[in-house]
């Protein structure tokens, strides 16, 4: 109703303002119209007429043009409150969708909550049942373990008892048999005695002859392990001088001999130039520093044989 209203009040505005322009435009014309003259002819009044006419009918026009552009403002304002009112009211739909939703969900995870808790209790009553139960037949079990029990000590104390009589007479029989066993015994065993002894000295002589016989064999074999090592040691020795070794062709049929001493980890603490040629010397020297640590063995009598030897190092051509 209050559109209705505020479109019919523009428009009743723009038609009393249209037909008072209307007026005045008329009476304007009539009221500057002068007398008319005597003229030759009635052409230019009746263009003047016309021409005001035409004037007028665009004002209207104008005017007309003006009253829709304003109706249809209106009418477009009109539909966004419209379409604003709609959208609202279903939003609010929307919304009432949403809260009724929420409280079906909750309703729902209430009734969920109950029939947990129901469940719990009647689980926790089936669980009390069960162990009530369970304490009963426990109690049940314990009486009829002590009962066994009893019955049991009481049969072992008899079987003791019977034992203990066996035992005494036994151990008197024992007694007397172990004293003329005891006599018997210590005369076989100062027999024994006398003959381990005899025999124990024999057999120490034995032993410390062939101890001595193998103590000096494994010497040998030992000093013969060793020279294989400390050759075997030198060999790696020199192929890592090799590998380092930087030669050209003055170096052909000459060679060095250094001195060296080595840690037990390898590292060279000492080099020395013995003799040889100055350019493969230097060659050397620079190889070994280059290497700063060579193959050198964990074994410290090996090591003892190698820590400090003279090399010849003679450059190798492939």
């Amino acid at each position: 109703m209050s559109s209705k209203t505020s479109l019919t009040w523009p428009m009743v505005i723009s038609a009393g303002l249209h037909i008072t322009v209307i007026a005045i435009l008329i009476i304007g014309v009539k009221f500057e119209s002068k007398p008319p003259l005597p003229q030759p002819s009635s052409a230019p009044a009746l263009q003047a007429v016309v021409v005001d006419q035409r004037q007028v009918t665009a004002h209207v026009e104008k005017l007309k043009q003006q009253e829709l552009a304003e109706k249809r403002k209106e009418q477009e304002r009109q539909n966004n409150l419209d379409r604003q009112a709609r959208l609202a009211r279903e939003e609010r739909q929307r919304e009432q969708q949403r809260i009724k939703q929420l409280q079906q969900e909750r309703a729902k995870k209430e009734q969920e909550t109950k029939q947990a808790q129901a469940q719990a209790e009647a689980a926790k009553l089936k669980q009390q049942q069960e162990k009530a139960k369970a304490d009963k037949a426990e109690a049940v079990r314990i009486a009829k373990e002590a009962e066994r029990k009893a019955a049991e000590a009481a049969a072992l104390k008899a079987e003791q008892k019977r034992k203990e009589q066996e035992v005494a007479a036994a151990k008197a029989e024992a007694e007397r048999k172990q004293q003329e066993a005891e006599r018997k015994r210590q005369q076989e065993a100062e027999r024994k005695r006398k003959a381990e002894e005899a025999a124990r000295l024999e057999q120490e002589n034995l032993m410390q002859q062939a101890l001595a016989e193998e103590q000096a064999a494994l010497s040998q074999t030992r000093n013969r392990q060793v020279m294989s090592e400390v050759q075997r040691f030198t060999a790696m020795i020199q192929a890592t001088i090799q590998r380092n070794l930087v030669v050209n062709d003055s170096m052909r049929g000459k060679s060095c001999t250094v001195y060296l001493r080595l840690a037990n980890d390898g590292y060279v603490t000492a080099i020395r130039t013995v003799g040889g040629d100055a350019v493969v010397c230097r060659a050397t020297e620079a190889a070994i520093n280059k290497a700063g640590r060579l193959p050198v063995s964990s074994q410290a009598d090996v090591y003892e044989k190698m820590k400090e030897i003279n090399l010849m190092v003679q450059p190798e051509f492939k």
